[in-house]
């Protein structure tokens, strides 16, 4: 047999997306047997991805796989072997093993040097294949021993690594094919005769994308190579703000609920998302985001502002709320930074939400051309981005938003269908210096992202909301969501410590503000698993040297341990007691293992009214109560007596009980009309009594007593007045009761009202005392006398009038002058007769009357006199009656008689029957009217 040759054929690398793109260069060995000195060359190649395979039960030969794999393209013969040889110990591998289904793990072995060995003779035929962006080269190999000869390709022939593929077992001859590793192709060319193929990608122009973000690669659907994609992404922002899938900038101020995106054609069942605006001004004028709203199936995700104008955001799922991290039913909502994200892995969709903006982010290859709602249609064209639901295309995006409302039942006064009158204006009536923050956009903070993105649009959002709502600091999110997608195209800004404060963001405690984070920030459970997103996002996270707990517990441990119900981290092996349970922090699926506290019970025994037990804190262990005996009063019978007032409940507790003994006790107070006084306050008995609360106790009350003294009052009052007393009033008051009046000697003369009195020296001066409506009037008058002419007179018969002051006399010519003239005669009373004649006496006789001019009162002045008795004696008699029985009657005799003043008038006829009473009223007439006439 002719000396074997082992040749190890040239490898390249194949092209992968600029994010994914790895190379390696190691020395592969060149050696032909039966030759004295081995020959060796370096070569290039590709470090594939690492990925998890399994392999099916039938016995096989995985190494044989994923040798064949990393060869460049051959032809065998399946009865044929493939002789391996790794450091300097061959094994010989029957090719019919290859042709099993196997997924391998390549990572370790595609890059192992190989050898191999040929022999024999070889005819050799190429073909070249090319078919898009994938061309195929290989080369078919036909021997006629048991041995094989490899030949190397021709240049240009590569081999690809990446993730395994399935090979599938195929032994049918003709056109069969089949994949054998990922990217390595079979081909059954005839009997016994198959091919290797490997794909060749060939890197695709980068195109450039009409929203001005950089495109992505997206893989094949062979899996090989990649093409590239403009993904759809859509933000809004502030008051707010739109940037369409397709790059167009448009500020839409309704406050209803909106479509943001939807299929046109519909492909997901129950997909959408939306977004819920409010009037965030006093004017009604302008709108901010308050929830965004995402549905797929049967869930609805609702990412709610919690409080207007911050970032703080809650999560509800049909209607109620969850903590996150959240995963079910193919929607996943977790956190990152300071956004809230909602992940729809099968659709390669994310929503991100912060209170203050929004992005959706949907791959080109799902939704490309399928989009319509407020975010535009996706297809790399702004012309259509302003489409209205009947397809029409709006002369502005502002217009067609409007078109987009739906049903809500909150927002009663949004009516889906109907055409707005028109949007309010929301420029500025007058020219407005933008705030300085906007200004940042343009300068040297947000400099290394100007040749990613644009920032003129956003810049001016910024100026819009700084104008329209000075006052709400919304020109924050301008800035915060050009940071997100600098961020999201690889350029991350520290932009938040340039603002003076106005945009910062403070973290919980326990956490740091960071604006470039990682998109999920590593955990315990994460840590050993390669993250291979570059993306930063801004956000709160842990400090350095330590790490999140889990992406559900948000707690920073420095080490790995355990973290329980308390959210306090522990380290493994670390025992510990939580919620009465005793745990350990244990390696392991389990972690913390707990088991119920053991306490040592003493039983107490409570005896007595009142006493009952307890459970109190142990100071010294929190879970083992205390048992001790409390008292509680309200168990006991005795209730505490009523006490009249001034004494007071005092209550005691023997010493060893819990129920108390009462009784009442004086309480040192004066007790008067029900009421309570404190010793040395006032008591007020009545007002004509100072009564004072003393300190002296009555004995027998047990009282404070109560000490008086009258009011001091005036009892002394000048001639004329009387103590009088007063309604209401402690002491008298001195009341005029009489009139003093001042005689002609300046002496003093006190009357009573109705009182008339002659003056001492002179009886022709009257003086007199009337109440007239309550009120004394004191009056002096002067009598006039008639002319008196003494020589008219009969000798004897001269006198004065009752006045004291005028004379008067029988005149010479008169009669008889008034006297006593005496009479017998029976007395007649009722019936009955006296026995006898009775003596009686009468006056009779004449008297001076007169009728004269006063000159000062310009008047007639009357004086007349009557004979009148002047002294009268009461006398017995007895009477016989008609019927035989007798009565006692008395009858007045005259003793004297005397002419005396009378009213000069007609008799009246209800004169009275006393004659005192007459001649006092008489005397009365007569004053009043000598006052009228000579009043002084």
């Amino acid at each position: 047999t002719p000396p074997s040759t082992l040749s190890t054929p040239e490898s390249t690398t194949t092209p992968l997306p600029p994010e994914t793109r790895t190379t390696t260069t190691g020395p592969t060995s060149t050696t032909t047997i039966g030759s004295p000195t081995p020959t060796s060359t370096t070569s290039s190649t590709s470090s594939p991805t690492p990925t998890y395979t399994t392999t099916r039960s039938t016995p096989g030969n995985s190494l044989a796989c994923a040798v064949v794999c990393s060869l460049p393209v051959i032809a065998l013969k399946l009865h044929e072997h493939l002789k391996l040889c790794l450091s300097n110990q061959c094994i010989l591998i029957p090719l019919v093993l290859l042709l099993p289904s196997y997924y391998v793990h390549s990572a370790s072995l595609s890059t192992i040097p190989v050898s191999t060995m040929t022999s024999g003779t070889t005819q050799t035929e190429s073909f070249t294949t090319t078919s898009g962006t994938t061309s195929s080269s290989f080369t078919t190999i036909n021997a006629t021993t048991t041995s094989t000869t490899f030949k190397t390709p021709p240049p240009g022939s590569t081999t690809t690594s990446g993730p395994t593929a399935t090979s599938t077992a195929v032994t049918t001859t003709g056109s069969e094919s089949w994949w054998l590793c990922n990217c390595t192709k079979v081909i059954c060319i005839e009997d016994n005769i198959v091919q290797v193929i490997p794909v060749i990608c060939n890197p695709p122009p980068k195109p450039t994308c009409a929203n001005g973000l950089s495109p992505v690669p997206v893989i094949d659907e062979d899996g090989c190579c990649w093409h590239w994609e403009c993904d759809c992404y859509c933000t809004g922002w502030g008051d707010p703000h739109y940037m369409t899938f397709d790059g167009l900038y448009y500020s839409y101020q309704g406050n209803c609920t909106y479509v943001l995106v939807e299929e046109i054609n519909k492909k997901v069942d129950n997909f959408g998302v939306y977004i819920d605006n409010y009037h965030c001004d006093a004017r009604d004028v302008v709108s901010c985001p308050r929830t965004l709203i995402v549905r797929h199936e049967t869930q609805e995700v609702r990412l709610r502002t919690a409080q207007p104008n911050t970032l703080q955001v809650e999560v509800t799922v049909n209607n109620q709320l969850v903590a996150l991290p959240y995963k079910k039913f193919g929607v996943s909502v977790y956190e990152s930074g300071i956004n809230r994200v909602v992940e729809i892995p099968e659709l390669k969709m994310n929503v991100t939400y912060n209170g203050l903006s929004f992005s959706i982010r949907m791959p080109y290859s799902l939704f490309g051309n399928n989009t319509q709602g407020q975010c535009g249609t996706c297809n790399n064209n702004t012309a259509d981005d302003c489409m209205l639901p009947n397809g029409n295309i709006a002369a502005n995006c502002e217009t067609m938003a409007d078109h987009w409302q739906v049903v809500d039942p909150s927002k009663p006064q949004c009516s889906p269908g109907l055409v707005p009158t028109g949007s309010p204006s929301t420029t500025p009536t007058q020219p407005c210096k933008e705030s300085s923050i906007c200004e940042l956009l343009l300068g040297s903070v947000f400099k290394p992202c100007h040749a990613f993105v644009q920032p003129e649009k956003y810049y001016a959002a910024c100026v819009f909301d700084s104008c329209v709502l000075p006052n709400l600091d919304l020109e924050c999110s301008s800035l915060q969501i050009y940071a997100a997608t600098c961020a999201d195209q690889g350029a991350c800004i520290d932009w938040r410590k340039h603002t003076n404060g106005v945009c910062s963001h403070e973290c919980p405690p326990g956490k740091e503000y960071r604006a470039c984070g990682p998109i999920k920030e590593m955990t315990c459970k994460s840590r050993g698993q390669n993250d291979t997103s570059t993306k930063q996002v801004e956000g709160c996270f842990c400090p350095n040297g330590t790490m999140l707990y889990d992406s559900g517990v948000d707690v920073c441990v420095k080490t790995c341990g355990c973290v329980g119900v308390d959210m306090i981290p522990r380290e493994f092996g670390e025992r510990f007691t939580v919620d009465c349970q005793d745990c350990i922090c244990l390696e392991g699926e389990h972690g913390i293992v707990c088991e119920p506290h053991e306490c040592e019970q003493k039983k107490v025994t409570c005896d007595g009214e009142g006493f009952y037990e307890v459970q109190e804190v142990n100071p010294k262990d929190p879970c083992c109560p205390l048992f001790t005996c409390k008292c509680n009063t309200s168990f006991c019978t005795a209730k505490a007596p009523k006490c009249s007032l001034g004494f007071e409940v005092h209550s005691y507790i023997p010493s060893g009980q819990c129920c108390p003994v009462y009784q009442c006790v004086p309480k040192g107070v004066c007790v008067h009309e029900n009421a309570e006084f404190l010793p040395n306050s006032s008591v007020f008995v009545d007002k004509c009594q100072n009564c004072v609360c003393t300190n002296d106790v009555n004995i027998s009350t047990q009282l404070n007593i109560i000490s008086c003294e009258r009011v001091p009052c005036n009892t002394y009052c000048q001639p004329g007045y009387e103590l009088k007393p007063v309604k209401g009033e402690c002491c008298g008051k001195c009341v005029q009761t009489k009139c003093i009046i001042r005689t002609a000697d300046n002496s003093e003369l006190i009357l009573s009202p109705g009182d008339f009195k002659n003056d001492p020296h002179n009886n022709c001066t009257i003086y007199s005392c009337v109440d007239v409506h309550n009120q004394l009037i004191a009056s002096t008058s002067e009598i006039t006398c008639p002319a008196f002419n003494e020589e008219s007179c009969k000798p004897g018969t001269i006198s004065f009038l009752p006045n004291g002051c005028c004379k008067t006399c029988a005149p010479l010519d008169s009669r008889t002058p008034c006297s006593v003239r005496q009479r017998k005669d029976f007395i007649v009373y009722n019936g009955c007769r006296s026995v006898d004649r009775v003596e009686l006496t009468e006056c009779e006789g004449t008297c001076g009357t007169f009728s004269l001019y006063s000159a000062e009162a310009n008047s007639m002045d009357h004086s007349c006199s009557c004979c009148r008795e002047t002294r009268t004696t009461e006398k017995h008699v007895v009477l016989r009656c008609p019927g035989g029985h007798s009565m006692p009657h008395k009858y007045i005799y005259v003793e004297s008689c005397s002419c005396q003043d009378t009213a000069c008038g007609r008799p009246q006829p209800n004169e009275l029957q006393n004659n005192e009473e007459n001649d006092k009223a008489s005397a009365l007439n007569r004053i009043k009217r000598a006052i009228s006439l000579t009043s002084k």
